[in-house]
């Protein structure tokens, strides 16, 4: 399973990390680790989200630009995970 750094850029309404979530869910993502603060100006947020999927992150990428609140999305960094199954 690949893992995403995931960087958005998005204005501050209450549904936009609603709406941001609920893609990478759709997408088939899993969500690792997720950070969000607000940028300089206060009407912005910056989410920085870690995910987990073996589907590509082109679709989820795609797919974020799309809502109307986000602004941008940048895929910083990729890393390939091992899953362990014990009995």
């Amino acid at each position: 399973m690949m893992q995403h750094q995931v960087n958005v850029s998005a204005r501050f309404n209450p549904e936009t990390l609603e709406r941001v979530l609920r893609v990478v869910r759709h997408r088939g993502f899993h969500v690792c680790s997720m950070n969000m603060a607000a940028a300089s100006d206060a009407q912005n947020i910056n989410i920085e989200l870690i995910v987990a999927s073996p589907r590509s992150v082109d679709l989820l990428f795609s797919q974020l630009n799309k809502l109307v609140d986000v602004a941008h999305v940048a895929i910083c960094q990729s890393t390939t995970t091992s899953q362990q199954i014990r009995a």
